[in-house]
């Protein structure tokens, strides 16, 4: 009712959450409730078994306000964000069968969309934004693994072994995102073998980036080797100027975690960077001046 009488998306977020519980009662319960929403809209209210729970797609009103600036996309079919290295990049039947399987949403950042240790209700594919990717230690201690971007999918590993998820992703910004349950996405692997070639592909990037983080965070000879090679890995590959201009700089407290160290020792680390003058920063952007320099430190 928030969400009709203040046009404020966000007033729906508890509601779009219960909707993916792990409870199938408050899953039904509050689909029923985004369906009546719908329904009110154009006809008057009516009783219907909250049971019954459809797959149904929202369509989006002239003038209306999209959740956090972004170009929702309502349809796997005919989707313009999709790149040729993106996971759903399928061919038409296939896509139309994604498209019927999968529940889109938009999530706002700070969103778990799922825990580590929690068992696999099923996979996201990341439309637009970025997802944190993190583990956590008995103590507490906290490791990101990555920050993932548009065109992956999340949890596919956990989904398809049944295993729980090794991992907790969260949104560090506004991201849209299509859930494909884990019962829907074993009928697609069973029967699109496209599907499976995606799948496997995905599986192997993972192995080969999981591999080379491992290497670079054990072999690395010091700390600041390691927060070198990290500022390097978040560089953009496209630009062949020496200087180059982290756009979406992390906190000390989000390098800290990548490099499996402490924020004291990352703020250190910057200011001695800083002082070489291998690095700089304007307002939020942290740029790298000397490549080079920062190349050499991270062998």
């Amino acid at each position: 009712m928030e969400w009709e009488r203040r046009s404020d998306p966000s007033a729906a977020w508890e509601v779009i959450a219960a909707a993916r519980d792990g409870n199938e009662n408050t899953r039904a319960h509050a689909r029923s409730m985004l369906e009546r929403l719908q329904e009110t809209k154009t006809q008057p209210e009516t009783d219907y078994d909250i049971g019954r729970i459809e797959h149904r797609s929202f369509t989006k009103e002239a003038g209306m306000r999209t959740p956090y600036g972004l170009d929702v996309i309502e349809s796997c079919m005919g989707c313009k964000a999709s790149k040729q290295h993106f996971f759903c990049r399928f061919s038409a039947p296939v896509q139309r069968s994604l498209d019927a399987a999968s529940f889109h949403s938009v999530m706002p950042p700070g969103a778990l969309l799922f825990v580590e240790g929690q068992s696999p209700r099923g996979v996201y594919v990341l439309c637009s934004g970025r997802v944190k990717l993190s583990t956590t230690s008995k103590e507490g201690k906290v490791l990101i693994l990555k920050q993932a971007e548009a065109g992956e999918v999340l949890g596919l590993s956990a989904a398809i072994s049944g295993t729980n998820y090794e991992m907790t992703a969260e949104t560090s910004s506004a991201c849209q995102v299509d859930f494909v349950s884990r019962q829907d996405l074993m009928t697609l692997l069973q029967n699109e073998s496209e599907v499976g070639v995606h799948a496997a592909q995905a599986l192997s990037r993972e192995f080969q980036g999981a591999y080379r983080d491992i290497h670079d965070l054990v072999l690395a000879r010091s700390s600041s080797g390691k927060l070198a090679r990290l500022l390097l890995s978040c560089a953009p590959k496209s630009e062949e100027s020496e200087e180059l201009r982290l756009r979406s700089a992390m906190t000390h407290e989000e390098m800290a975690q990548r490099i499996g160290s402490s924020r004291e020792t990352v703020t250190r680390l910057l200011s001695n960077l800083k002082k070489k003058r291998l690095i700089r920063l304007e307002g939020a952007t942290l740029v790298i001046r000397d490549r080079s320099g920062l190349e050499a430190l991270a062998i």
